[in-house]
């Protein structure tokens, strides 16, 4: 299996993985950006290929008017992997998957507090819509730790196991 095809498969799985009935903010999204910023050879290729994704999932999904929000946190979360693409290690993946949790909750809730009429345009109202998601942000901790644990896992697993695959060069 060619390395390009496999990070790509890896990255559209985990975008369809939105499709399927999962707990609120439990997805493979934070860490699919923190994958493609890891692995894929080129900058461009890894900003490309997880927004392309994201996209076609959200085509399904529908768009909203928080939508510049999330996926501006999507690409920061790509910048945050673009710092593993040297060294990564089980403690390295684990704390970016936090640090790209708490980014995505602060930018993300920061555009629902923006732009729609839910929360006063206040100090308070931006305090009250940080304190009302907090209940999204555990799921959203397991999620991506989980799911980078899968992607990331499942690469080097198959970079292991297939002296071929691994001695490609991307």
């Amino acid at each position: 299996m060619n390395q390009i095809f496999a990070l790509v498969l890896m990255v559209l799985v985990a975008a369809f993985s939105r499709l399927i009935p999962h707990p609120w903010n439990f997805t493979a999204i934070g860490a699919m950006a923190l994958f493609g910023g890891a692995y894929f050879p080129s900058k461009k290729q890894s900003l490309f290929i997880p927004i392309a994704a994201l996209i076609l999932s959200d085509l399904v999904l529908g768009f909203h008017e928080t939508m510049l929000f999330v996926y501006g946190a999507f690409l920061a979360t790509v910048l945050i992997g673009w710092t593993l693409r040297e060294e990564r290690s089980v403690l390295k993946v684990g704390t970016l998957s936090l640090v790209t949790s708490a980014v995505f909750f602060l930018v993300s809730n920061f555009g629902v507090w923006l732009m729609q009429s839910m929360y006063a345009k206040t100090w308070a109202g931006l305090v009250e819509c940080y304190v009302a998601a907090i209940p999204f942000f555990g799921n959203q901790v397991a999620g991506d730790l989980f799911f980078a644990a899968v992607l990331f896992g499942a690469y080097e697993t198959l970079k292991k196991v297939s002296p071929s695959f691994a001695k490609q060069s991307v």
